[in-house]
């Protein structure tokens, strides 16, 4: 009893108490809450389940009225057909090199900013950390073009079309990753940088052998971000990758519909062979994507 009684004082008050929950009202309003939420998933998980569905399909099915969900013949050979097709292993490929890219840039590149904002605090750091907050206010539409034109005409760098150094770049000055990377380092213990500091380490040392490696939590989280972002972005390796053999597999999915030969139901295997990735990460780190939502909203 004394057992039970303890558990039942660590549960924490939720919004609806068990003596509400009782009332007929309050049943039929968490069982109508319910049904949104199943309605919503259905809508949500509806797009790659037909996809997934109609991969399988042959030309006549695929194609007939009224439409099938469940696929009368099934043809997996269509998944190879397409993969050797298309030569998907090297869309793969860059799409991977570009993500790891970025991957790469962000981490160091953004993880130094929240770093130096948050411990080093240089003079005037805070009116660069208001800068780096207004940027995230302003419209992505006004940025692309000037961009685009420092892209082609780099400093130091020259024309940097056909690489995905552009990509990379972008990657390394992400605000919001910033504000994420600034406000955990917010919570880390000053007393271990003291420490360090007292055995003569760097600030650059401090900064891989203290901060980094306590900061595991958030360096998934970001990473996730960072993977995610890399493989859905289609717009500025469209603009920059004019040679096809740097293509991505969202430039490619594009591009493929002026391809002769490929018919409506091989361009849906395809898609399906873009969201395989995305799908896969979320399946296996759900919990850090969930716990990026929370970490998102700490204070700065």
């Amino acid at each position: 009893m004394k057992f039970k009684k303890k558990k039942e004082e660590e549960v924490a008050p939720g919004l609806i108490g068990a003596a509400d929950a009782k009332r007929p009202i309050v049943k039929i309003g968490i069982a109508f809450m319910y049904a949104i939420v199943i309605l919503i998933c259905v809508f949500c998980l509806f797009p790659p389940l037909w996809i997934l569905l109609s991969s399988f399909k042959d030309v006549k099915e695929f194609f007939s009225i009224p439409p099938t969900i469940i696929p009368k013949t099934f043809h997996p050979e269509k998944l190879i057909e397409v993969w050797r097709q298309l030569d998907f292993f090297k869309y793969y490929a860059n799409t991977f090199i570009m993500a790891f890219g970025d991957l790469a840039f962000c981490l160091i590149i953004n993880g130094l900013c929240g770093y130096v904002l948050s411990r080093l605090k240089p003079k005037g750091y805070k009116l660069i950390f208001a800068l780096i907050l207004w940027s995230m206010m302003m419209p992505t539409s006004t940025s692309m073009v000037p961009l685009f034109m420092t892209f082609l005409d780099f400093p130091g760098l020259g024309n940097l079309s056909n690489t995905y150094l552009p990509m990379w770049i972008m990657a390394g000055a992400n605000p919001f990753n910033v504000l994420l990377f600034k406000s955990f380092f917010d919570s880390i213990p000053m007393p271990y940088i003291e420490a360090a500091r007292i055995d003569g380490c760097t600030n650059l040392g401090i900064f891989a052998k203290i901060i980094m490696p306590l900061s595991k939590p958030i360096i998934m989280v970001v990473s996730i971000f960072s993977f995610t972002a890399s493989w859905d972005n289609f717009l500025w390796p469209y603009l920059v990758l004019k040679n096809t053999s740097l293509y991505t597999v969202s430039v490619k999915l594009f591009t493929m519909q002026s391809v002769s030969g490929i018919s409506m139901d091989l361009q849906v295997v395809a898609i399906l062979f873009a969201i395989i990735p995305p799908a896969i990460l979320f399946i296996f780190f759900q919990k850090h994507i969930m716990a990026g939502f929370t970490l998102s909203g700490v204070k700065g």
